[in-house]
């Protein structure tokens, strides 16, 4: 991101820590008239085979409490439910790859936090315009259907590509309480992530010096 792009994410008051990532993003504006219609779909947990994985992970996470429970009073129990757990797993991806249009989606560098995204976009966009964001993590591939709107548009000023010369900011206005989660458990862990590789680095210099 450019320097002014930069700004943005320091000067504006975020109630989500951010970083820097690669992942699949396709996305489209969507009129006010299909927002609502959309919206109910998705909270109704009626996506498409691109939102099973999440849907899965959710419950994954939901049991996690009463399964090291059952570990403690009967181990071959929590055993068979892990295996069962894996195999939705397996499922999901599968589902996932059955989607044509998430096997297509391009890999973008963004910024991203549970509250918003920024990247770079091929052609303007309005502030205001309502996107329809379909954000896939990797490498877990987890596939979520998010609702946000353009806050900012400008264009790049360090011309990273002339491809996409400009870079949008977006703020999530629908995304499933259970994704959020999801998403901050991923933010979180690839931030730590990060730390450690900082300081393996750190720890290799002193090493070396």
């Amino acid at each position: 991101m450019s320097d002014k792009n930069s700004e943005w994410l320091t000067d504006e008051r975020r109630s989500y820590f951010r970083i820097d990532d690669v992942v699949k993003l396709g996305y489209r504006v969507v009129s006010s008239e299909e927002l609502p219609e959309l919206i109910e779909r998705l909270e109704s947990g009626a996506g498409s085979n691109f939102t099973v994985m999440s849907s899965f992970t959710a419950m994954s996470q939901q049991m996690v409490v009463q399964l090291r429970r059952i570990e403690g009073t009967a181990p071959d129990t929590a055993a068979c439910i892990k295996i069962l757990d894996q195999k939705l797993n397996i499922l999901g991806r599968a589902f996932l790859v059955q989607e044509e249009e998430a096997a297509n989606q391009a890999t973008k560098a963004v910024n991203i936090s549970a509250g918003g995204i920024v990247f770079s976009s091929a052609e303007p966009y309005e502030k205001g315009e309502a996107l329809e964001l379909k954000l896939l993590l990797m490498p877990e591939m987890t596939g979520m259907m998010i609702y946000g709107e353009v806050v900012e548009c400008v264009e790049n000023e360090g011309g990273e590509s002339r491809e996409e010369p400009y870079c949008l900011r977006i703020n999530f206005s629908n995304i499933r309480e259970a994704d959020r989660d999801i998403l901050i458990r991923y933010l979180l862990r690839s931030q730590g992530k990060w730390l450690q590789k900082r300081r393996q680095e750190s720890e290799d210099s002193d090493a070396e010096s």
